[in-house]
């Protein structure tokens, strides 16, 4: 089977070297094609070396690197997460920072991203902080602390553009996914509900709660909507909660991930931006949105 040897880097940073490409081409008897000048090239395997080699040969190179199947990489549907993956924030945490409290807050958010605490426990423990909170603070973050990650609206613009689904869907709240997608051009969106009585934050949420199981549930009930197998499907996050999706998912990109997510990717993107989930699928550069 034909395998792909896909490399991304920060061009801005640390381009990709030539010499880098040409040596791995060599060695595995590859046929590289670069997808973006210096940024993102694909070496196309006859057969697959071992994951453990490329590890060893790649090790201290500051790129990002997937190995998988040539064939079916182009996905059909994108479900990605919102906090750290989409924008470059967590919003629960600026919520906190709003009642001077981002601190102990944001102690508790890392937590449970990294699994070790009960997603919906802790969400409702750290909700519960928040009572008081005037709504209008979710407005001001959206407009002066929020912004998208590198290659966010890249990704989504040019996954839209190839007839892809594409599905925002957060453990956070409905109140800034609305906000979120639009931003970055995502078709639907998905959250919690934060209770508001007079204009402030209760510190409730209101069920059900959406998690780890509600990720999951929402990949596979809009892969059967549109007639996909969970093969089709792209899945984007950083942490616990967002695991179980991408591990059902056809391709699975983890964006500055927990360590706890690292396992469950095909390409963890610790350099490049999520335009980088697109060249792992073989668009070129010529074929993207922004």
């Amino acid at each position: 089977m034909t395998h792909c040897l896909v490399l991304v880097a920060c061009q801005t940073k640390a381009p990709i070297e030539a010499a880098l490409v040409e040596r791995l081409a060599r060695k595995h008897g590859g046929r590289p094609r670069w997808l973006a000048p210096e940024a993102a090239v694909e070496i196309m395997l006859d057969a697959a070396p071992l994951r453990e080699r490329i590890t060893a040969e790649l090790a201290g190179e500051p790129v990002d690197w997937a190995l998988i199947p040539a064939s079916g990489r182009k996905k059909q549907l994108l479900i990605s997460d919102m906090d750290s993956t989409i924008i470059d924030i967590e919003c629960i945490d600026e919520l906190a920072d709003m009642v001077g409290i981002k601190t102990e807050v944001a102690a508790i958010t890392r937590r449970a991203m990294n699994g070790e605490l009960d997603f919906e426990a802790a969400l409702q423990a750290r909700v519960a902080l928040l009572a008081g909170v005037p709504e209008t603070a979710i407005g001001e973050i959206c407009a002066s602390r929020l912004q998208l990650n590198p290659g966010a609206r890249t990704l989504v613009r040019t996954m839209r553009a190839n007839r892809c689904l594409t599905i925002l869907v957060s453990g956070g709240f409905t109140a800034f996914t609305a906000y979120v997608a639009e931003l970055a051009g995502f078709e639907r969106h998905q959250g919690n509900r934060l209770e508001i009585e007079d204009g402030r934050l209760t510190g409730r949420v209101l069920p059900p709660i959406l998690g780890a199981e509600a990720k999951l549930a929402s990949l596979e009930a809009a892969a059967a909507e549109r007639g996909l197998g969970l093969g089709d499907c792209l899945a984007v996050g950083d942490g616990a909660n967002d695991r179980k999706m991408l591990e059902a998912a056809g391709l699975a990109v983890a964006f500055r991930p927990h360590a706890v997510l690292r396992r469950a990717a095909d390409l963890t993107l610790d350099h490049a931006g999520l335009a980088g989930a697109l060249y792992l699928q073989g668009y070129a550069a010529a074929d993207l949105h922004h």
